[in-house]
């Protein structure tokens, strides 16, 4: 899952070396939560105009998670 996060990211971002990704142990409820963490002038290109992109992330994440019967969030810091 990590992977395909650090895929997603490094197409949308022009400092591709400063992508890190961060996984916390599974909460309570199963679910995982991944934080990416990238350089501050590519913060607007992950999140997008209105949060569209993030938004997209976020589902292809859990659809991509759904298939492999866990539950994920994805925090952009």
């Amino acid at each position: 899952m990590e992977e395909l996060l650090v895929a997603i990211v490094s197409g949308l971002v022009e400092d591709p070396s400063a992508i890190e990704v961060t996984c916390d142990a599974p909460s309570e409820e199963g679910v995982i939560v991944y934080h990416v963490h990238v350089a501050q002038q590519d913060m607007g290109r992950i999140i997008g105009k209105q949060g569209k992109i993030a938004k997209a992330i976020r589902t292809v994440m859990r659809s991509a998670a759904s298939r492999r019967g866990e539950k994920v969030l994805v925090e952009i810091d």
